[in-house]
């Protein structure tokens, strides 16, 4: 069952890779709910989208494993700007990438940057795994089970300080709490990602198996298969999905666990090119920490400096929709200081091993580094 899940959730990284969580998303949306356009609509696999996921850089998102080879380390050094790697399509969940960019932060902080959205043909990590990008936006435990797998992305910040991954239900369900999922058919889109993560980690805590519910694989289509009671339940994120279904007049409720053992969107980068250069990686942090801080006091002046940078936004998404989706992000920065807990580490990974989602062996203490700017 352990390789099994292992090898489902690489398959979904490529597939994710090629048409999407945080989770994720990516989760930026960051996360994997489904691929978030600027407006945090979700895409249907074959469209260009994130998953933000991480309702995130990943839900929005997004996104586990890398498809590429174990053991790739990427570049040691960097002596031009550095490349961050933002997934699939311009998104709000981007937001505070585009605010430290258009308002000066990173140049302020000594750091040169550039912004780059992946091809949707793309593998989440194999622009980074490469040298092509230097820093990337995707959930903190897609990034340890990638290290797991050989590839030696750490994570250096952490954006949500709160896990994004929410089980969605009609308002006069009769799931009430996560227990009482048994026997009851929940949907999401698939054995990969944060929204699997998440539903792993739902059942672990109420003693669940897999054969105490039906766990459907309904792609990128949960509205349509709660709304026709296809499924009990989805897994989605509470700014991407929730949001969407809030948007379209659906009476649903949102059922969230807060101790999920679990870390979502974060900002990483190759462990070489952190320990040469951690002076670079921790401005880096610095300046989206500030634009942290400007969407968090004014999430509606964070949407006009948005789309006034990118003006690819516009034709993804609209304004209103964009700020509905960043106002409920906000919450999931916490205060925006990127603040990450070593000790998380070694607990997430125990979890996930015995989830069958990372390969074993690994240090966890390895895969995360505190104290650049944060």
């Amino acid at each position: 069952m352990r390789s099994t899940r292992i090898a489902a959730a690489l398959a979904g990284a490529l597939l994710l890779a090629a048409c999407t969580g945080g989770g994720a998303p990516t989760q930026p949306g960051p996360t994997e709910g489904g691929a978030a356009t600027a407006g945090g609509e979700t895409s249907s696999p074959g469209q260009e989208g994130e998953n933000t996921g991480d309702g995130g850089p990943g839900q929005e998102g997004e996104t586990t494993g890398t498809g590429e080879t174990p053991g790739t380390t990427g570049p040691a050094t960097q002596d031009g700007p550095f490349v961050i790697g933002l997934t699939y399509i311009p998104d709000i969940q981007f937001a505070p990438f585009y605010i430290a960019e258009s308002a000066g932060y990173f140049e302020q902080e000594g750091v040169q940057v550039t912004l780059r959205h992946h091809g949707a043909q793309e593998s989440l990590f194999g622009a980074l795994a490469a040298g092509d990008e230097h820093v990337i936006v995707a959930g903190a435990d897609e990034m340890l089970q990638s290290h797991a797998g050989g590839i030696e992305v750490v994570t250096t910040g952490v954006l949500y300080q709160e896990y994004p991954a929410v089980l969605i239900v009609p308002e006069d369900s009769e799931i009430q709490t996560m227990a009482d999922i048994r026997d009851h058919n929940i949907g999401l889109p698939g054995p990969f990602g944060e929204n699997w993560f998440a539903l792993l980690a739902w059942m672990d805590a109420e003693g669940l198996t897999e054969s105490d519910l039906t766990i459907s694989h309904i792609g990128y289509t949960q509205h349509a298969a709660l709304k026709s009671g296809d499924v009990d339940g989805v897994v989605g994120f509470v700014n991407n999905d929730l949001v969407q279904f809030q948007r379209a007049g659906e009476a649903v409720r949102a059922i969230e666990s807060p101790d999920l053992p679990l870390v979502g969107i974060g900002i990483g980068s190759m462990r070489p090119l952190v320990e040469s250069n951690p002076e670079a990686l921790a401005a880096i942090n610095r300046a989206v920490s500030r634009a942290l801080t400007d969407i968090i006091a004014d999430p509606a002046a964070a949407v006009e400096a948005a789309f006034a940078s990118q003006p690819d936004l516009a034709v993804t998404g609209n304004k209103e929709h964009a700020l509905t989706t960043l106002e409920a992000t906000v919450p999931l920065y916490g205060d925006g200081s990127l603040a990450l807990n070593p000790a998380d580490w070694p607990t997430m990974y125990e979890f996930m091993v015995e989830a069958g989602i990372a390969e074993a062996g690994l240090d966890a203490s390895q895969a995360v580094v505190a104290g650049l700017g944060n």
